[in-house]
């Protein structure tokens, strides 16, 4: 399917027109940002590995019986998608304490939750640095009806509970990671955006160690090596 005309250009990915309405082209980038833009970089074979990564895991949840806007392999590098209008609320689910939810709350980080997962909401919103909603900012805002943001909600945990056990087979804890949902043409939530390391933090079960961006934010090194052993693990 050729693109056309390209749609939206983020931080990690190009969304192109197909002569289909309602099928995109979703392209992977190999630039690298990290806090709200101010960090920028590049990891080398970042958008094939991501590509490759996320394919494999919404068809693994697909098979699961949670829609996604995965419609198959498109290139090395891209992905056909179902066109969604995405919710401006970002999903976040948390197994394991953190990142910025260890800041908040005060534990250490990499504490087992009492009651996971946490399922956070965040404002899309890149001028506001997309703060952390309660449910009555929710209320307030009305970029979700409670319907959606219900069914969103079981969505993401449903997703925590596919991808965890998968990852434990494999040797890999699932601390946390954002997902981005939208409704089809029928009206369907479906789960969009990306699964990769990009969006969740991935740590050894064994040894602790990252695999995921954290490398990238905190200048640890070894990122496209963990990206990398993430693909091998789930390539199976």
């Amino acid at each position: 399917m050729i693109p056309r005309e390209k749609l939206h250009e983020g931080k990690a990915k190009v969304v192109y027109a197909t002569d289909d309405a309602q099928v995109y082209i979703q392209d992977f980038k190999d630039s690298a940002t990290a806090f709200d833009g101010k960090k920028k970089g590049t990891i080398t074979q970042k958008g094939r590995m991501n590509n490759a990564i996320s394919a494999r895991l919404f068809a693994l949840l697909e098979d699961a019986g949670v829609p996604t806007h995965f419609l198959g392999v498109e290139t090395e590098t891209a992905m056909r998608i179902r066109r969604l209008d995405m919710f401006k609320v970002e999903f976040v689910v948390r197994n394991v304490a953190a990142g910025s939810l260890s800041k908040r709350i005060g534990y250490p980080e990499g504490t087992p939750l009492k009651n996971p997962p946490v399922v956070e909401c965040y404002y899309k919103d890149d001028e506001l640095g997309d703060p952390l909603l309660c449910q009555s900012h929710l209320d307030e805002l009305g970029v979700v009806s409670p319907e959606e943001l219900a069914r969103a909600t079981e969505l993401s945990k449903q997703v925590n509970s596919v991808l965890g056990a998968f990852f434990a087979e494999r040797g890999v804890t699932l601390v946390d990671f954002k997902l981005e949902f939208g409704k089809d043409a029928e009206g369907v939530v479906r789960l969009g955006d990306e699964i990769s390391p990009d969006t969740c933090r991935f740590w050894d079960s064994a040894t602790g160690e990252k695999l995921d961006k954290d490398r990238f934010r905190r200048d640890m090194g070894g990122v496209e090596d963990a990206y990398a052993e993430i693909l091998r693990r789930i390539s199976d």
